[in-house]
């Protein structure tokens, strides 16, 4: 498999993944698969196929993938909108840099569970229902020795 193609691929992936974290359309999140897959079983360099203005022409690459295609090849990244939400208040944000925390994982702890404070976090990580979430491989302990350390600090 060419170099670009995997890198496209691995891309369109996590962004399904990352999607599929933020309870977004399924079928964004099938679109970004699909297109992974296809990618992957390409036989030609996608910046060829690029060049010769035939993305579309990749079962599962449209207009917008195409686009996306065409930014990464351009720029080395791509630019995701995020499934709507509301926006996470500054203090509870900082909580993605906690130990296992990614900020979907926290986007789906404040939007899903109503964690609203360290407290409320404290409680989840105790109760060990943290670990029972989807995405969420945290070192329990790592992640209440941050959490004091946070109100301390």
């Amino acid at each position: 498999m060419h170099e670009r193609n995997r890198q496209v691929a691995e891309l369109f992936q996590s962004i399904a993944d990352s999607l599929t974290d933020q309870d977004a359309n399924p079928h964004r999140i099938r679109a970004y698969r699909r297109a992974a897959t296809s990618i992957r079983s390409l036989h030609e360099d996608i910046a060829a196929i690029a060049q010769r203005g035939a993305l579309q022409t990749i079962p599962g690459i449209g207009r917008e993938l195409s686009a996306k295609i065409e930014e990464f090849l351009a720029t080395g990244t791509v630019q995701v909108q995020k499934a709507a939400g509301a926006p996470l208040p500054p203090e509870v944000a900082a909580w993605a840099s906690l130990p296992g925390l990614s900020e979907s994982l926290v986007q789906h702890l404040y939007g899903r569970l109503g964690i609203r404070t360290l407290d409320d976090l404290e409680a989840l990580v105790r109760s060990h229902l943290l670990r029972t979430l989807p995405g969420a491989a945290v070192n329990e302990d790592q992640l209440l020795a941050a959490i004091q350390a946070r109100r301390q600090g």
